[in-house]
C-alpha cells in the first residue's frame, strides 16, 4: 500500500483506503481496480499480476466455442486507465508491464465480413444480426499505449512499442516501434546501436 499512498495527505489516504480494501478483496492478484468497473464473462479472463485500472473500464469476453481457458488474458504489472473497453471473443492478450491511457478500445470481434476475397455481409441485414467475424490481438510486453487508440481485430503489437494518441490500428506493429495515424504508421524505430528513436523515411 505505501507506493500507492506515496505523497498523497491524510484525507486522500482515507479516501483510497476502503475503494483499495475492496479492490483487494474482489481481485486479490490485483494492485489496485477502480470503481465502477464492468465485467462480463469473468470466468474466461485472466486478470494476471499487479493489474491496476482507473474507473468506467469495460473488460468483456464472450465465449463463441466450448473452452476453457482464458479468453482476455492480462500480463503481470498492466496498467490501464479510465475508461478502457476491451471485448475478446476469440483471443486478446495483453503482455506484462503494458501501460494504456484513457479511452482506449480493444477488440478481436466485428459484425460481419468486409474483406476482400471472403463473402460480405448482405448491408440489408441489420448489423445486430449479422455473423460475427473474430482475428487474434496481441499486445506484447512494454507497450505504451496513447489516448483514445483503437486496436482492431488481427493486430499484433511488439514489445517496447508505442502508439500515438488517437491512432487506429488495423495493422501489425513492429518490435520497438512508434506508430500514429489513422490507420497508424510506423513513424520512428529504436536503433539500439546509438539508443536513438530515429525518424522513418516516407
Amino acid at each position: 500500500m505505501s507506493r500507492i499512498y506515496k505523497e498523497r495527505n491524510l484525507w486522500e489516504t482515507l479516501k483510497t483506503a476502503f475503494p483499495y480494501i475492496r479492490s483487494r478483496l474482489l481481485f486479490p492478484s490485483s494492485r489496485f481496480v477502480r470503481f465502477p468497473i464492468y465485467i462480463r464473462g469473468k470466468k474466461y479472463i485472466d486478470f494476471g499480476h499487479g493489474l491496476t485500472t482507473g474507473v468506467g473500464c469495460r473488460l468483456e469476453a464472450f465465449r463463441l466455442v466450448d473452452r476453457s481457458r482464458p479468453i482476455l488474458k492480462f500480463g503481470d504489472r498492466v496498467q490501464i486507465n479510465d475508461y478502457v473497453h476491451i471485448c475478446a471473443m476469440e483471443s486478446v492478450e495483453i503482455g506484462n508491464d503494458v501501460l494504456m491511457a484513457s479511452h482506449v478500445y480493444i477488440s478481436d470481434n466485428s459484425h460481419g465480413f468486409y474483406k476482400d476475397g471472403i463473402e460480405g455481409s448482405n448491408p440489408d441485414v441489420p448489423p445486430i444480426e449479422r455473423e460475427y467475424s473474430t482475428s487474434p490481438v496481441v499486445v506484447e510486453d512494454n507497450v505504451w499505449v496513447g489516448e483514445g487508440v483503437m486496436i482492431l481485430p488481427g493486430v499484433r503489437i511488439g514489445k517496447g512499442a508505442i502508439v500515438g494518441a488517437h491512432s487506429v490500428v488495423n495493422r501489425d506493429i513492429p518490435d520497438q516501434c512508434i506508430a500514429a495515424g489513422s490507420p497508424a504508421r510506423i513513424i520512428k524505430r529504436y536503433n539500439k546501436v546509438s539508443g536513438q528513436w530515429e525518424k522513418v523515411n516516407d
